[in-house]
Formats: C-alpha cells, sequence, structure tokens
C-alpha cells in the first residue's frame, strides 16, 4: 500500500512537473543557434562555439571558437580549431566559460643503464587565446630520480619540481610533496607550454620499480597519486581547464560597438581578470545561454515543494531498496545463525565482535582499493584499513559463499568470539551486510612464518633464539585451545603460513575457518577431511577422526620447519624424502640429525637444545596419536627449555591467568557444528598462506 501511494504521488509529480519544464524548455534547448549542429558525439557543442562544417554563423568569427568533429571515431571525436591540433575537447562550460581539453602526459624511460630509451614522449601545447587556469589546474610530476620543468614557449618563465626516493616503502598514496610525486601552481595568464624531464642521478637505481618519470598539467583533482604509478602510470584521459572570453576588449569597450557586442538581454557583463575580453552571465532569477538568451526561472513555493519531492522520492526508495538488500545480505551471509550461536556465549563477548557497518569498512579500505591488498588466497581478499579512531585493521572479504562456507565463516567467529590469548589472533568484528561477509582483525605487520623460512626475499634472519621463543608461543596457543578455553578448540590447520609475526616478531596463531570446538567429554570429531599437504596427520587421513593430537602431528611439521629451514613437501628432495617429516625422522633414526639441520641452527643452536626440541618433534611425529604428547605438555617441555637459557623470561600471559584464577572466561558450551559427511578436502601448502599481514 505505502508503494502504491508512493507511485500515485510520483505519477501526479510527473505530470505536474512536465507542465513546470516545458515553460523552461526553450532555456534547455538555447545551447546552439537554430538551423545549427550541437553535438559531436557525446560532447554538447554551445554557441559561441561551432563546428566546422557548420554554417559560419553558427559560431563567432574567431578561430579558437572554431570545433572539428571527427565523425570516423566511434564514438565522433571533437578538437579545438582542426583535428590536426590533436588537442581534444571533452567538455564545454557556457556558465563558468570554461573549456576541458585533454591533457598530454609528459613520458622519460629509461633503460637498464640509466639512459633515456625510445618510449620516451616530451609534451607541449600552444593556444593563442585561452589562458590555462590558474585556480583549477597543477603541475605534477612522478618519479624517484625525476626533476621536470614547465616552460612558457615564448621564453618569458620557467618552473619546476623535482621528485626522490630511494624505496618504495617510504612512498605513501595520495602524498604528493616530493617523496614520490611533487607538484605546483600554474602562473596566471599562461597560453602555451613546453615540458621537460630529467634525471637528476643515475636512474638505474630505481629502475626496477621506477622505470619511467612522468609529468603533466591536469585539472585540481582529477589524478591522485598512487604508489603503484611509479612502477606503470595508466594512461586515463586526464582534462585541462582552459579559461575562455569574447574578444580582447573590456566590457566597457564592447558595448560602444552594439552590432559586435554579445550580451543578450537579461545579462550581465563582467570583465576578466586578465583584462583580455569579457565573459556574458544570466541575471540571477535567469537560466540560459547568455550569448542566445536568458529565460526567468519559476521561484514560487509550488516549484520548490515540487523540486524537493522530486529530489526526495528517489532517495527514499533508494533507501528502502538498499535497507532490504542489506537484511537479506545478513540472513544469507548467517547472521541469525550467528546471532544464535553467539547468545550461548556469556556476555556475548561482543566488545571483541563488533558488527560493522559496510559504509565503515568501504572508507576505511578506500573502497576496497586494490592498492590496499595484502593477500588473496583460496577463502578470499584480505585489505589494509585504517577505522576513524586511526587502528590499523586487516579486513577479511570472503570470495562468493555457498552454505558450506557460511558455517566456516559463523564457525569462525564464534571461536575467535571466545579466544583470549595474546598468541592469537584478535577478532575485531565482522559485517554481514555486503554482498559477501567480512571480517576484520587486528593488523599483525610483519609477515608470515612461511615467509621468514621460506621465501628466499626475506633478508631478515630468523635465529635460534627467536625459532624456540616462536615454537613455545605457538605451543602456548594451543595448549591454551586445547585445554584452559571456555570451549575446547582444534585448529585444523596448524601451519608455518599460519603463524603471523607481529611488529616484535611474536607468534600470532589465525586462520580459524576450519578449526571445530567440541565438548569437554568428547575425545574426537568425526569430520571431512581437510587440511595441507605436509601437515596433515596420517592416522586423522585415514580414520576421518580429528582429535587434540592431529593438532600436535602438525606442530610437529612447524618444530621440523624451524629446525631445517626445509619446505614440508618439496619437489627438490629425492621422492622418498619429499615428506619432511618422514625425512627428519628417518635421519633421526640414521644418526643423520645434524646434516639436516638449517645452517642458523647449526651455528647458534646448543647441541643439547636441539637435541631436545629434535626429539620433541619426534614424538609429535608418531604415527600412533595415543602415543604423541599432548599440547600442554609440549608447551611445558618449551617453555622449560626457555627459562634454563633465561630464568628471567615469563613465558604465561597475564590476562589469561587472571581469568582462569577468576574464571571469567568461563561460558556455557557452544551447540556442535553440524557435521560434514565424511570426504576429503586438501589444499596445496602454499594455495591458502595467511591474508592478514602484508606479504
Amino acid at each position: 500500500m505505502v508503494i502504491y501511494k508512493l507511485l500515485l504521488k510520483a505519477a501526479v509529480l510527473g505530470a505536474l512537473l512536465g507542465l513546470y519544464h516545458k515553460h523552461l524548455a526553450q532555456a534547455d534547448d538555447s545551447i546552439a543557434k537554430p538551423g545549427c549542429k550541437s553535438s559531436c558525439g557525446n560532447i554538447s557543442i554551445l554557441y559561441p562555439f561551432g563546428l566546422s562544417d557548420s554554417d559560419p554563423h553558427c559560431r563567432i568569427n574567431s578561430s579558437s571558437f572554431r570545433v572539428d568533429c571527427d565523425y570516423s571515431a566511434k564514438p565522433p571525436v571533437a578538437y579545438v580549431q582542426n583535428k590536426s591540433s590533436n588537442i581534444k575537447i571533452l567538455h564545454i562550460s557556457v556558465e563558468d566559460h570554461e573549456l576541458r581539453i585533454n591533457a598530454t602526459i609528459g613520458r622519460d624511460c629509461y633503460n637498464s643503464s640509466g639512459n633515456d630509451d625510445s618510449s620516451s614522449n616530451i609534451p607541449s601545447l600552444r593556444l593563442a587565446e585561452f589562458p590555462f587556469s590558474s585556480t583549477k589546474n597543477k603541475f605534477t610530476v612522478i618519479g624517484c630520480d625525476t626533476s621536470a620543468f614547465f616552460r612558457d614557449s615564448n621564453g618569458k618563465f620557467s618552473f619546476g619540481c623535482m621528485s626522490s626516493c630511494s624505496n618504495v616503502s617510504d612512498v605513501y598514496d595520495e602524498s604528493c610533496t616530493g617523496i614520490g610525486c611533487c607538484e605546483t601552481s600554474i602562473p596566471r595568464n599562461t597560453f602555451n607550454y613546453r615540458i621537460s624531464i630529467t634525471s637528476f642521478s643515475n636512474h638505474s637505481d630505481v629502475l626496477s620499480f621506477n622505470p619511467c618519470s612522468y609529468a603533466f598539467v591536469a585539472e585540481i583533482g582529477s589524478y591522485n597519486f598512487l604508489v603503484g604509478d611509479l612502477k606503470q602510470l595508466e594512461f586515463n584521459p586526464i582534462p585541462i581547464v582552459l579559461d575562455w572570453a569574447i574578444g580582447e576588449q573590456t566590457c566597457e569597450e564592447a558595448k560602444k560597438n552594439s552590432t559586435s557586442y554579445m550580451c543578450t538581454k537579461n545579462t550581465t557583463c563582467t570583465d576578466t581578470k586578465n583584462g583580455h575580453g569579457y565573459k556574458c552571465i544570466c541575471l540571477e532569477g535567469y537560466r540560459g545561454n547568455p550569448y542566445l538568451g536568458c529565460h526567468g526561472v519559476a521561484t514560487g513555493i509550488g516549484g520548490i515543494v515540487l523540486l524537493l519531492l522530486c529530489w526526495w522520492l528517489p532517495k527514499y526508495t533508494k533507501r528502502r531498496r538498499e535497507a532490504k538488500l542489506k537484511q537479506k545480505f545478513f540472513q544469507r551471509n548467517g547472521g541469525i545463525v550467528l546471532q544464535q550461536r553467539l547468545f550461548f556465549i556469556e556476555n556475548n563477548h561482543m566488545e571483541k565482535g563488533k558488527l560493522f557497518a559496510l559504509t565503515e569498512l568501504d572508507t576505511a579500505t578506500d573502497h576496497f582499493n586494490k592498492n590496499r591488498i595484502l593477500g588473496q588466497g583460496g577463502q578470499g581478499t584480505v585489505f589494509k584499513g585504517m577505522l576513524p579512531d586511526g587502528t590499523i585493521v586487516a579486513v577479511k572479504k570472503s570470495k562468493v559463499i555457498d552454505i558450506g562456507q557460511v558455517e566456516q565463516f559463523v564457525n569462525e567467529i564464534v571461536i575467535l568470539s571466545q579466544i583470549n590469548h595474546r598468541n592469537v589472533v584478535k577478532l575485531f568484528g565482522f559485517c554481514l551486510e555486503s554482498e559477501v561477509p567480512l571480517l576484520i582483525y587486528e593488523f599483525v605487520p610483519n609477515g608470515t612464518l612461511y615467509q621468514y623460512l621460506h621465501d628466499p626475499k626475506k633478508e631478515f634472519p630468523i635465529s635460534w633464539e627467536m625459532r624456540l621463543r616462536i615454537a613455545s608461543e605457538v605451543a602456548g596457543a594451543l595448549s591454551y585451545l586445547h585445554s584452559a578455553a571456555a570451549v575446547p578448540v582444534y585448529h585444523r590447520d596448524i601451519k608455518s603460513s599460519n603463524i603471523l609475526l607481529d611488529e616484535k616478531y611474536l607468534a600470532k596463531v589465525s586462520d580459524f575457518g576450519a578449526s571445530k570446538s567440541v565438548t569437554i567429554d568428547q575425545t574426537h570429531l568425526t569430520t571431512m577431511v581437510r587440511g595441507t599437504f605436509g601437515y596433515l596427520d596420517p592416522e586423522y587421513y585415514q580414520t576421518s577422526q580429528f582429535t587434540d593430537k592431529s593438532d600436535v602431528y602438525s606442530f610437529g611439521v612447524v618444530l621440523v620447519e624451524l629446525l631445517t629451514g626445509e619446505k614440508p613437501i618439496s619437489q627438490l628432495r629425492a621422492e622418498e624424502d619429499r615428506n619432511l617429516a618422514s625425512y627428519f625422522i628417518i635421519s633421526m633414526e640414521e644418526n643423520r640429525l645434524f646434516d639436516v639441520l638449517d645452517k642458523e641452527v647449526l651455528d647458534h643452536g646448543k647441541n643439547e637444545e636441539i637435541i631436545v626440541v629434535s626429539n620433541l618433534a619426534k614424538r609429535c611425529l608418531g604415527l600412533h596419536g595415543r602415543y604423541r604428547p599432548t599440547m600442554k605438555e609440549v608447551a611445558m617441555e618449551l617453555e622449560q627449555l626457555q627459562s634454563l637459557r633465561n630464568p628471567t623470561v615469563v613465558r604465561q600471559n597475564e590476562e589469561e591467568i587472571d581469568c582462569i584464577r577468576t574464571e571469567s572466561c568461563v561460558s556455557s558450551t557452544i551447540p556442535m557444528l553440524k557435521q560434514s559427511e565424511a570426504g576429503i578436502e586438501l589444499t596445496s601448502m602454499e594455495e591458502d598462506q595467511s591474508l592478514l599481514s602484508p606479504r
């Protein structure tokens, strides 16, 4: 009924507005003289401008107002004066007396020796009558070893700016202050220019991330600098704003000749700021083309009300449509199920599960800008964002979601909402009103353990002391999940790429999409087999029964990675040794342990410490789960080893101790998720590396 009434009002409003606009039709249509062409493709040609193939009376008698239309292009393209000028017209404004044309971008590229190559381009532009707007244009220079100059073609003046940087990490998006990008204003009364670009040192030093330098004049706001432009600038149409006026006379001088004076009835004449030419403007309360005639605009209450209704109705309809769409997404993304699951958690832990609005996250990630992407994986894309209070976060945007993924999404929120441990990545909140669900985590800046162990580009070596500490921290987190959390949790995807390192290189366990919470009396889960090759518990693979000892096995593989620096699965090893776990165990059994250890471990680790950790890893990798230690036992052994190295180190989280002492973290048991039918779902080792930190 509401929609019907709105439609009825809209119909009446449409009829009234039709009568209202009929009165203004003459003003709206008076963009060109009668019988003259008024457009070239998508560009409106407003008098005093006119097309070259029309009658001479269609434009004023000045070559600068002549427009050449290339009809062979699709769509047709308008040029200033003639096609050979190569100056494309983007927009003509009579009200503001502005002409927008396409900007020419200067480019100076370099070869491996740091010298100019043949792809360089040095632009120039010459117009006789129309000056560049000094208030709406900027001269912009992009590069890390660049000096560019703007020179008046007549040799009256020149100016420029320098842009430098030694590393991409020193440069920031939308920051044009001389580091990677610089800009400066355009002087008044500038009618032509030539741009020159030079390298003020050896450009080969920055060639890898800045092969070319760029310089151009463009309208303010039409270009926003991005760090990626140093590598390659996308040559999208960028406009330059020109000011135009009539002739060279002032208003007082032009009025003396009524035959050539251009201002019509209901207009006023103003002189240009540079003293060259005059402009005609419609009087207040009138509209139209001041060079053809201005017409009065109705200002009655009825007209205002009609315009307000016309403005309000589509906005109201749009808000209702958006609200319904958000509600649809909320339900499809598991919002109702999530509310029910969180209800069972004591105090709901909502301080760690804020429900974010999509608009807030859209602003935080600069509209999910591709330059904010931290990483991509099988489950989605993660963007770096900044909340209004300045908090840096990682926003995980799921891929197109199905029912099974909704369950994983809800599961990850529920589990992380119950966890309070310094070595587990924190969940700040989630958003359910977008097309795909979003998770908001703390931002962990120093990448993954996998990268530091296996990425040859990482120059920072992980010392033996750091390896022991990281192993102890991860073991402590898993021990907490298994035996100290409000509800026991099996992670089910422990691997070095799911272990993040913060600004102090402290370990953070992440990615709980595959995790399962269990009741206290449960000993195992019968579930679809999933995990990552090289880390997967062979007993779980054969029986489909996941236990706490399955996480122990995966952690054992991580221990071996820390000891050897080898990948869990490697094609570089012999076929029988490609699996790191079996390769390591065989090496120990054949007394070849010290032949397979990483150089950093051999050089700085004490033999007795190495042997203790190696034996612990071997026990974790036992084929039969019942013979493996628990994560609590593993954590205690590693903590004891740490304390022997440094007795003053306190390894336990004070918040966790207080939580357990006061029993404030105890909550009701969350109902088990519906188990999938037995099956196998495995991923490659590198397919789903953690996405919450930069690569």
